[in-house]
């Protein structure tokens, strides 16, 4: 039976509230929310501080996990060893933590999601800028409060020396709230608690110039800047995390290479994912996909089918994969053990007060430390001074008792002094020891003045807390992994870029770069520039041409589509690099070619584009129509059926076109006689073509250049223009070249200048590189000379014009 005095009524809603409210915040204050001061967790902050204990520094051995979380559960965190361990293990995980925390010996888990080994196998030891989180700890600069069972004192905090919340992030979820800090670059946090430091009412924006977003460990593209800046102003946004790809050639035919991935995703499952979306058809395109990654690093080859377009299957895994994550930011965190959703400055401010009070605490510290010894010296001096006094009222005391309180009463000394000079040796007595000690004793006061200035003097303080943040960053600073992409949304990209003189190149395989126009400048006259430019065999520069960082760069494609791109959006690369293939910029589809790049800063209304199709078509447009274009393209010209776009030039409205046509014929007539019609237009017969012919080639009339013809067995010659006279347009043209069974027909035809170099390309793919100097001039009736020799099975099929590296140096002299 019970004792009816000792039973309770109690309302059981009531006492379920209470009790919940009560098991709520000890979840969210003990377990599952980081300190906005140090960063971490209670369980984090027990085993580097339990690592510290056992002397587990850098440079010692390592020790077994096991004794490590033994040592944690059973003196400061009594819950389940296998949450201490896994807490253990992330902090030494490089893919899971930006600026790993624990140095691990063994087998700590992959990307791939495989676990750790068991703790009995692992060892573990601090990584050195985990002493930084625990610098100064044993100086009194944070507080010590009883462990679980009170026989054990742990720190509330870690005087953690460089901003970690923001550093490493963190991620929990409690009872009613959940916290997801990302991880940031430690020079660029930094960089903003000194921006605060000097100028205190500095703004979120003005923060955002030396903090760009966040930087994952395993790298990645943030697509957007808004995502970050609402987190950055509100405590809650999204970004769009993509991994990282480039299209190559794999086993002759496109390959999408994967070497990052978004934070947080299992590498091996997204494999299986996206095997899983191709049989069952969901992704169309992909013919193998495999897992090239080694210890250098990471590589996911998905091979392509011949006919997929490369643009289009990356969308598809984009859409159905975890290539592309949303990591959703919440910046919650407990401020004096209350939960609050902080913006970037906020957090920075909070940190920047905890560091303040750990100087404050250690230097208060070393003060009293100072002053203590000081003490004793003056007591040592006075004893010194007094010598003989001294022994002989030592010798007469009978004990020790007697002969402190004799030397206390008799110099003015107190307690810790009379009980020094009990203590001193006689060593001490020689001159050489009191000089030793009149110096400490200088050297203590020294110290003790430069103590107080900095108790007294809060900018004196703030700069020894900048300097050793400084100190911090010089030390474990690196590099961004993670890459921040502007995406379409993101209003005025062009105001955060710089604007400068860049050269621009493309191969004839499509690969792109910009480079500083200055690179090129700095060159010898006479040098071939262009030709350090490193190229996979037999490809070379078909289009180099000096722009700006914020002109539109416009890609004609033979499909009829134009493609536009800022200068700021061709990636940079240096003078000898292949560059980057266009198909990573713009959506090209399979056999689709680009057949003119024209670059302009702005629209200029009175100019034109010139379109010329193979079916003998000539279209004249206003460039203003193509002021809006898509990022997936859009139609430059209406094609017919079998009809292809052949050349596009831009023109005033007064310029003069030639046409040239495979079996030999060409036309000149004047632009005027086009009319200007819109975008989606197929244009009017620039030449009325025999049986069989095709269009080639066309190009604007400059009356101080020649023409230049190449026959597809590899002849060519070069024609004074003014033979080519001016007839209407829509006629039969007249015989350019003298096509024969010998000669092969017209392939090519340029307008050039004696300066100009040709690139003649065969069906082998084998290319040669000619002066224009060299082709001897005849009339438009014949044949011309050898200029490559073709074998049996072999013939040209493109020339391409280039101009030589002297007129880009001479162009940058003049910009």
């Amino acid at each position: 039976m019970f004792d009816e005095g000792k039973i309770l009524p109690v309302d059981i809603s009531k006492e379920m509230k209470e009790s919940y409210i009560e098991y709520a915040m000890s979840v969210i204050v003990s377990r599952a929310l980081p300190d906005v001061r140090d960063g971490l967790k209670p369980v984090h902050r027990r085993i580097l501080y339990s690592m510290h204990e056992l002397g587990l520094t850098p440079e010692k051995g390592y020790r077994k996990c096991a004794r490590i979380v033994g040592d944690v559960l059973g003196k400061y965190h009594p819950h389940g060893d296998s949450a201490v361990y896994d807490a253990l293990v992330r902090m030494a995980q490089d893919f899971s933590i930006r600026y790993t925390l624990v140095d691990g010996h063994g087998n700590f888990g992959s990307v791939d999601g495989d676990s750790a080994a068991a703790m009995r196998y692992t060892e573990a030891k601090m990584n050195k800028i985990t002493l930084e989180m625990l610098r100064d700890i044993n100086k009194n600069t944070v507080d010590f409060v009883p462990n679980f069972d009170g026989e054990e004192k742990e720190p509330s905090v870690l005087p953690s020396r460089f901003p970690n919340l923001l550093v490493n992030g963190s991620a929990g979820i409690a009872v009613g709230m959940a916290t997801n800090i990302p991880p940031h670059n430690l020079n660029e946090i930094i960089d903003g608690v000194i921006m605060i430091i000097d100028n205190p009412e500095v703004t979120i924006d003005e923060l955002m110039t030396s903090i760009k977003g966040p930087d994952f460990p395993t790298s990645g593209i943030i697509i957007g800047t808004s995502g970050i800046k609402s987190a950055y102003k509100t405590g809650r946004g999204k970004i769009l995390v993509r991994a990282k790809t480039e299209i190559e050639e794999v086993n002759g035919r496109n390959g999408i290479i994967i070497t990052e991935i978004p934070y947080q995703v299992n590498k091996s499952k997204l494999i299986e994912n996206m095997a899983d979306l191709v049989k069952n058809k969901k992704v169309d395109g992909i013919s193998d996909i495999r897992d090239e990654s080694d210890r250098e690093g990471m590589r996911i080859v998905i091979e392509l089918k011949r006919d997929a377009n490369p643009n289009v299957t990356l969308n598809q895994l984009y859409k159905h994969t975890r290539m592309q994550d949303t990591f959703g930011i919440i910046m919650l965190t407990l401020v004096n053990n209350e939960p609050k959703v902080l913006n970037l400055k906020q957090m920075l401010v909070y940190y920047l007060q905890f560091q303040e009070e750990v100087i404050t605490r250690r230097t208060q510290f070393n003060l009293d430390k100072a002053q203590a010894r000081a003490h004793i010296l003056e007591g040592l001096k006075i004893a010194l001074d007094h010598i003989d006094a001294v022994i002989n009222l030592i010798r007469s005391s009978k004990t020790t008792e007697i002969a402190r309180n004799g030397l206390m009463t008799e110099f003015n000394l107190s307690e810790k002094q009379a009980q020094a000079i009990l203590d001193m040796r006689l060593q001490r007595l020689t001159g050489l020891e009191r000089q030793k000690i009149e110096n400490e004793y200088n050297e203590l006061m020294e110290t003790i003045r430069y103590l107080k200035e900095i108790l007294e003097n809060k900018s004196l303080l703030l700069n020894i807390i900048k300097d050793e943040l400084i100190d911090i960053k010089n030390k474990y600073g690196d590099e961004r992994k993670t890459e921040i992409q502007m995406s379409d949304n993101d209003i005025n990209i062009e105001d955060l870029i710089e604007e400068k003189d860049v050269v621009i190149t493309l191969t004839h395989e499509g690969y792109i770069k910009r480079i500083p126009a200055d690179t090129y400048s700095s060159q010898r006259r006479g040098g071939r520039g262009i030709q350090a430019m490193a190229t996979k065999e037999n490809d070379f520069v078909e289009h180099i041409f000096i722009t700006s960082t914020h002109s539109h760069i416009l890609f004609f494609t033979n499909k009829g589509k134009v493609y536009k791109l800022k200068g700021y959006e061709i990636p940079e690369a240096g003078r000898t690099a292949k560059g980057t293939n266009l198909i990573n910029l713009i959506p090209l589809e399979v056999n689709e070619k680009i057949q003119a790049v024209i670059a302009f800063k702005e629209i200029d209304k009175d100019n034109y584009f010139i379109m010329a199709t193979k079916n003998g078509l000539i279209k004249k447009t206003k460039i203003s129509e193509y002021a809006s274009i898509r990022k997936s393209g859009i139609n430059a010209i209406n094609l017919r059926d079998e009809d292809e776009l052949i050349q596009v030039k831009m023109t005033t409205g007064q310029s003069e076109i030639l046409i040239f046509t495979k079996n030999g014929y060409a036309i000149r007539f004047s632009e005027k006689d086009v009319r200007s019609t819109g975008r989606n237009t197929t244009g009017v017969k620039a030449i009325t073509l025999r049986h069989g012919d095709i269009a080639v080639a066309m190009d604007i009339v400059d009356k101080s250049q020649d023409v230049l013809v190449i026959s597809e067995n590899g002849f060519g010659k070069r024609t004074p223009i003014d033979e080519y006279t001016i007839h209407r347009r829509g006629g039969k043209g007249i015989i350019t070249y003298k096509v024969t069974e010998k000669t092969g027909l017209i392939v090519g035809a340029r307008v050039v200048k004696d300066e100009d170099e040709i690139m003649l390309i065969n069906s082998s793919n084998v290319a040669i590189r000619l002066n224009v100097s060299e082709v001897s001039t005849t009339s438009r009736n014949t044949m011309g000379v050898t200029l490559m020799k073709t074998g049996e099975e072999q013939r040209v099929v493109a020339i391409a014009k280039i101009n030589c590296s002297d007129e880009i140096k001479e162009n940058s002299e003049n910009d």
